[in-house]
């Protein structure tokens, strides 16, 4: 069989720009996030000077920020970072809907990557699980996801 091209993004970053979004809603989680974000981003060659950190209240308003810095194109990739907790109310399922549904959204409107680092979870062991202990860090695995993006993206450019 002959040799198929084959487009990948590698793991090393350069001098990429990113804009990591964290909620302070459930901080306690999302510092942990954040923190395994930036170091993953630092490991895999970003610059300090290419990285911002934004603070919004919570995973509702994600998608207004995402898209408000999408749409000025002075970045290559954004990390978004929060956690939605399960209670005994609907209140999860409308949060976490729209919350993914708006970062969806503009990510394809403005074309620039989107890393989902927002947790939803049933439970705040869960929660304290994926933020740095049994199941690894999900803030540098969407940090990771966002440099692969940003390569796979240069390559099709």
């Amino acid at each position: 069989m002959s040799e198929i091209n084959t487009i990948e993004g590698d793991l090393i970053v350069g001098d990429a720009r990113f804009t990591l979004v964290v909620t302070r809603f459930n901080s306690f989680i999302t510092e942990s996030l954040l923190d395994g974000a930036v170091d993953t981003l630092l490991r895999h060659g970003a610059k300090r000077e290419n990285l911002t950190i934004v603070r919004v209240p919570g995973a509702f308003e994600l998608p207004l920020v995402v898209k408000k810095i999408a749409a000025k194109g002075d970045v290559d990739a954004i990390v978004a970072l929060g956690a939605v907790i399960r209670g005994g109310t609907p209140h999860f399922e409308y949060v976490a809907g729209e919350c993914v549904k708006g970062m969806a959204s503009a990510m394809m409107a403005h074309q620039v990557p989107v890393a989902f680092g927002v947790l939803t979870v049933d439970s705040i062991e869960q929660a304290v699980e994926r933020a740095g202990t049994k199941a690894g860090n999900k803030g540098g695995e969407a940090a990771l996801s966002s440099i692969e993006m940003v390569n796979i993206l240069r390559q099709l450019d």
